[in-house]
């Protein structure tokens, strides 16, 4: 008999077995896939580089006991993001700042004169509908169309007017210099990779791990007290109203024969090409090789869910399955599939941890 039964071994799930685990609770925890680490999973390619299969993560928080906790089962690098952008011919820092400013139009703004730059761009008093009019209000309609536009339209086939208002609700301005990517106060990329944080994570006495398994067809098979569900929540019922939509992702990996590739970890792509961005691991990872490999993504319809779309009509769908779940004595739903919501890795592990609290 386990205590838990816990569908999934990516961050919701793994955190969530390791503190049970830890207050003497017999787990299972399972998944479909042939690993651990959900989204998270890095492995070395054929070429001997450090890859993320399902795209570049990159570990970065506020919060002290998130970072604590995790800190636990790695050691950190000190990498720390930057992103360009390719616009008009030329690579600029992203998100915006006075140098993107400088590049973009030929200007020699400083932190101290930006601030009547951007405001002469704001229409804060705009009736703001959606996306397209909460980019402009911030930043006007000439970085809207060169930074923005074309951006969202590849990630989710969708224009900006056609989202909901809380997708870019915090774009990022910069008054100043700062071309980080995420200003956290902890930053990071584990020192040997996520696999490995995930196999120390549930190297434990108390937990079983089942790969290639899914959950219907052994969840009459094993005795368990409680379950903890971090898959598709209209997977689970079946899809008993309908299916919930994603936008997936296809990873296009290339190896060349020199040191980098790029100036940056990841170069986006908004208005020219297929893909969205292309990042070279090498510089999130700090490997040191004569090879490198980059990462192209391209963003399509089908496949394996990863952005919940957000639209008005899709979360009132999600909230149909949402009080089904709540009907349920014993179970748990967490996580961005069963939540039906995109969070960062730092906000999975916190609500880990504070469903565990909860049940506790």
């Amino acid at each position: 008999m386990f205590d838990y039964l816990i569908v999934g071994c990516g961050f919701a799930g793994s955190v969530c077995a390791r503190t049970l685990a830890e207050r003497n609770k017999k787990i299972l925890i399972i998944d479909k896939r042939n690993h651990i680490g959900g989204n998270a999973y890095d492995y070395y390619n054929a070429s001997g580089i450090m890859v993320h299969k399902y795209g570049p993560h990159i570990f970065h928080t506020e919060n002290k006991r998130v970072w604590d906790f995790v800190s636990r089962f790695t050691k950190w690098n000190d990498y720390q993001h930057r992103v360009l952008s390719y616009v008009d011919g030329k690579m600029m820092p992203f998100p915006i700042n006075v140098d993107t400013i400088n590049i973009l139009y030929g200007t020699r703004y400083d932190s101290q004169t930006i601030d009547g730059f951007y405001k002469s761009l704001k229409n804060e008093n705009m009736d703001i509908k959606n996306s397209k009019d909460m980019i402009v209000s911030k930043v006007g309609e000439t970085l809207y169309e060169k930074f923005f536009r074309g951006y969202t339209k590849k990630q989710w086939d969708l224009y900006p007017e056609e989202l909901d208002k809380e997708v870019t609700a915090r774009i990022p301005i910069r008054f100043d210099r700062d071309d980080r990517y995420f200003i956290n106060k902890y930053q990071g990329m584990p020192l040997q990779g996520y696999t490995r944080l995930f196999e120390n994570m549930l190297d434990h006495k108390n937990i079983k791990i089942m790969l290639n398994t899914d959950y219907f067809e052994i969840k009459d098979e094993v005795n368990y007290q409680n379950l903890i569900y971090t898959g598709p929540i209209d997977y689970f019922f079946n899809y008993c109203f309908g299916n919930l939509p994603y936008r997936s992702l296809e990873f296009v990996q290339e190896t060349y024969n020199m040191e980098c590739y790029q100036k940056v970890g990841t170069v986006n792509y908004p208005n020219d090409y297929d893909f969205t961005r292309i990042t070279e691991y090498k510089y999130l990872t700090r490997q040191k090789s004569p090879v490198t490999t980059i990462m192209k993504e391209y963003s399509k319809s089908e496949g394996d869910p990863y952005y919940p779309i957000p639209k008005k009509e899709n979360n009132a769908l999600y909230r149909r399955y949402e009080k089904e779940s709540q009907e349920l004595d014993n179970t748990y739903f967490i996580g961005r599939l069963a939540n039906y919501k995109y969070f960062n890795m730092d906000a999975v592990i916190n609500d880990a941890l504070s469903l565990v609290d909860k049940i506790k």
